[in-house]
């Protein structure tokens, strides 16, 4: 695969008989591209934060569920597509590349917050939730692996900060205002406004602007004379991203373990906060306070993990994200939820890009988007599965054995990494 992109990337260089210099890697060199890809993320993120605080509200308002499994369905739906766009994402990335597939991302979204505008049953949320899934798959997915192209292997965890800071602080601050619109003029439609505004904006400027980093991969792999025998076949990344690598399959796990933590504070955090008397306003606050100490600390964690390493952030953020879960349980004040929310955050903003950096430390550039969308499989297979043990729970033992539940799982996670992985980090040149 390599020699043939090589071989084109050479051709294209001859053309007209002028020499063309060869992609340079780096964020400094690549600052404009990295920057409209930072921008690109935050629509993303914006998309998925417009129901954060507010959906599982409206599932017993205007549809009238009851049971929590039932409410935390659209999580379920939405995790499960989103993994399964994220593998394909990585795949195709590989095969038919990077802008490509973030454009069909945003193609994707398109129904999305008008079927939730308009939904007359519970099922168009979900069927909504499938698309924004795969849209958050294929269009996350893809800024993540370009922007891992752009930088090398230098500053890796620098990029992957800023990515998922640009991510999850758009997260907080579509919860923020979409639990402050529907506070003012109701649940529907006026806060979903706010999504068709990110797709005309995240489409635009994928098709008019964006740049395909392709051509940065080869560059890559021929400054390392990585070898195209060396390639895996796609069966070969899948298992040793989930099982067979001690580091990657640790990356993996505690990826989906984080996601679970994630959906159960997506679909079961608001229910608990409205059963303690908070309001739809203090509910959307509380709801953005998580994802925006996430969004704003990755900024500082993943060129941390690029200093000191990645295991040590991973294992330590897992713990500090299970004394937060287990804080909020024990809590009834909105002070009290706040503190331990954002001590969550913490933890996640710890945690989060680290993995993704672990990733590209170990998997190859010519297999690193395969790996990275297994590897997001995986972690996105955390929502379902947190909603699913949240809501199981819940509806059996009530909300907080819920919450405790999570925080013992995110415990466990945390001391598996740190007996199985080893530190990924390069050694410094």
């Amino acid at each position: 695969m390599d020699d043939k992109h090589s071989q084109t990337h050479r051709s294209r260089s001859s053309e007209a008989g002028e020499a063309v210099d060869p992609p340079v890697l780096g964020l400094r060199a690549n600052f404009g591209q990295f920057g409209l890809l930072v921008l690109v993320n935050g629509f993303v993120g914006g998309m998925v934060g417009m129901e954060r605080s507010i959906l599982p509200s409206m599932a017993e308002e205007e549809f009238g569920l009851v049971a929590r499994t039932a409410i935390l369905s659209f999580i379920v739906v939405f995790g499960l597509s989103k993994a399964m766009a994220n593998y394909f994402a990585g795949r195709w990335a590989d095969s038919f590349g990077r802008k490509r597939i973030l454009i069909a991302g945003w193609i994707v979204a398109i129904p999305v917050p008008f079927a939730l505008m308009w939904a007359p049953t519970w099922e168009w949320v979900l069927a909504a939730n499938v698309l924004l899934g795969v849209n958050q798959g294929l269009t996350w997915s893809t800024t993540v692996i370009m922007k891992i192209d752009l930088v090398g292997s230098k500053g890796r965890g620098l990029a992957m900060g800023i990515n998922e800071s640009a991510g999850y602080v758009a997260v907080a601050l579509a919860a923020l205002a979409t639990g402050w619109i529907a506070g003012r003029y109701g649940l529907r439609p006026e806060p979903f406004y706010l999504g068709i505004a990110f797709i005309l904006l995240g489409l635009s400027l994928s098709i008019l602007l964006v740049r395909d980093t392709r051509g940065h991969v080869i560059q890559e792999a021929l400054s390392q004379a990585e070898a195209t025998t060396d390639v895996p076949t796609p069966r070969q990344v899948f298992w040793r991203t989930s099982a067979l690598d001690r580091n990657l399959s640790s990356v993996s796990q505690a990826g989906l373990v984080n996601n679970l933590n994630d959906g159960m504070a997506w679909g079961l955090l608001p229910l608990y906060f409205a059963t303690t008397g908070m309001t739809l306003e203090q509910i959307g606050v509380l709801a953005a306070i998580y994802p925006a100490v996430w969004g704003i600390g990755q900024m500082f964690t993943g060129a941390l993990s690029d200093r000191l390493g990645r295991k040590g952030l991973i294992v330590w953020g897992m713990f500090l994200q299970a004394f937060g879960i287990g804080g909020i349980a024990m809590s009834e004040h909105f002070s009290a939820f706040a503190l331990h929310a954002a001590l969550l955050g913490a933890g996640t903003a710890m945690v989060y890009p680290t993995l993704l950096a672990a990733i590209g430390d170990v998997a190859a550039p010519s297999w690193r988007a395969s790996a990275i969308g297994v590897y997001r499989l995986w972690r996105d297979l955390g929502y379902a599965f947190g909603a699913v043990i949240a809501g199981v729970v819940a509806d059996a033992f009530g909300l907080v054995p819920a919450i405790w539940t999570v925080a013992a799982l995110t415990l466990a996670s945390g001391l598996l990494a740190a007996v199985r992985m080893t530190e990924t980090r390069p050694a410094p040149s």
